[in-house]
């Protein structure tokens, strides 16, 4: 079983440089000491706060600076682009009718990061 997550847990993508923490709204009035997250919260620079600099060349900003530097990696800072949402969650629990996010749960990002759950925020309540 995995943990629930909830706002304060410290995310981190495959191409920041930096974890940040998860921000769930208090919408859902589910708390685990903290408001509780689903599956819908991924929204950018809501819910997923920027990892520092992004190391993509599919992000066009790092792929500008990278080519004006004659190729060399120029890392620029990280503005996620998630489009979809977590996958894929808990979905026997369901919070605020959605399915509860979990720590094993995965959100991609349009210039090809896989963002992840390094820390739950919380560690007394599991989820399936």
């Amino acid at each position: 079983m995995g943990q629930q997550v909830c706002t304060g847990a410290l995310t981190k993508c495959t191409f920041g440089v930096a974890p940040a923490a998860l921000m769930v709204l208090p919408i859902s009035r589910t708390m685990t000491g903290a408001p509780a997250a689903n599956i819908m919260d991924g929204k950018p620079m809501v819910n997923v706060l920027p990892f520092g600099m992004c190391q993509s060349m599919a992000n066009p900003m790092v792929a500008a600076a990278s080519a004006a530097a004659m190729g060399a990696l120029v890392p620029m800072p990280c503005i996620p682009m998630t489009m979809a949402p977590w996958v894929p969650g808990a979905p026997t629990v369901l919070i605020g009718n959605m399915p509860a996010l979990n720590n094993s749960s995965k959100l991609m990002c349009m210039w090809g990061g896989v963002i992840g759950i390094n820390m739950a925020g919380q560690f007394t309540v599991m989820v399936p």
